[in-house]
């Protein structure tokens, strides 16, 4: 887990809306799946390269907004309650390394979201 500052995350679950907002956070880019699963070693069927992780900064700005549909949810079995709300999303995304530079669409595009969920829970010894 990489931890954020304090004001990257902020929820107005009454308005349907948050939003979470990094700005250059120092991670490492292992190439792709397999890489990351095997720590740079990749894989010898199907044949992947081995790819050592190069350190880079990604940047991103998820928003959610507007409530589209609503579900309350409770297992009393399994103390566990919630409310669960489908809402509409964009995410505008950017990494940088040495050598390689990646921006996504600008403005993002709000169709390209299949599903996004905003929720507040209660389990556990905060169940009742």
């Amino acid at each position: 887990m990489i931890p954020v500052r304090h004001g990257a995350v902020k929820v107005d679950f009454d308005a349907a809306h948050a939003s979470l907002r990094v700005q250059g956070m120092d991670v490492f880019d292992d190439h792709d799946l397999a890489n990351s699963l095997t720590q740079g070693l990749g894989l010898p069927s199907p044949a992947i390269p081995a790819m050592f992780p190069v350190h880079a900064k990604v940047s991103f700005d998820v928003e959610w907004d507007g409530a589209l549909a609503t579900a309350d949810i409770e297992n009393s079995a399994q103390n566990f309650k919630g409310t669960f709300l489908s809402t509409g999303a964009t995410i505008g995304w950017s990494a940088e390394q040495t050598g390689f530079q990646f921006q996504s669409d600008t403005p993002p595009d709000p169709k390209a979201n299949l599903i996004s969920v905003l929720g507040r829970e209660r389990n556990g010894v905060f169940f009742s």
